[in-house]
């Protein structure tokens, strides 16, 4: 996929590209660090249908949501001739017993026997956490584990 990134002089930066569809999807960061996502007209890529102003932190939820489920899909793919192993991604809820805590407090290894193979965090993935790792509310745990194992780590996170 080709992202283009076009300077707005005086403004900040543009980073788009073309979808298959003939849509041009992209994100503008303005100097004062405001992000507006835009998507142009179907049959004109210079004209924009949807303008859409986001925070900082609802960006970064909308690159966890686009990203997470990616990982996911690439372990699943990776794991499809392995009977009896799933990947799953359990959010970590804002008020979680877990925010602020430790992924070691969590004890979800022993508890569950699921192993949390990434935190995907503001759209980064965090590959491999230690058990030091600090969880904070919003983030994505991608998991893999049994069926039931996976069951009872999101039981875990949301309830303690």
């Amino acid at each position: 996929m080709n992202v283009e990134v076009t300077p707005l002089p005086g403004l900040g930066t543009r980073q788009d590209f073309v979808s298959r569809g003939g849509r041009r999807i992209g994100v503008i960061t303005y100097r004062d660090g405001k992000m507006e996502m835009i998507v142009s007209k179907q049959d004109d890529t210079d004209s924009c249908v949807a303008s859409i102003p986001l925070t900082v932190e609802e960006s970064a939820t909308l690159a966890t949501l686009l990203g997470a489920p990616q990982l996911v899909s690439q372990l699943r793919d990776q794991h499809r001739e392995v009977t009896g192993i799933n990947t799953r991604q359990l959010p970590l809820a804002p008020g979680s017993p877990y925010d602020g805590k430790t992924l070691g407090d969590t004890a979800l290894r022993t508890r569950t026997a699921v192993s949390v193979v990434a935190v995907v965090r503001n759209g980064t993935a965090h590959p491999s956490p230690r058990p030091d790792f600090r969880l904070l509310g919003g983030d994505m745990l991608v998991t893999v584990g049994t069926a039931d194992g996976l069951s009872n780590a999101a039981d875990v996170l949301e309830s303690g």
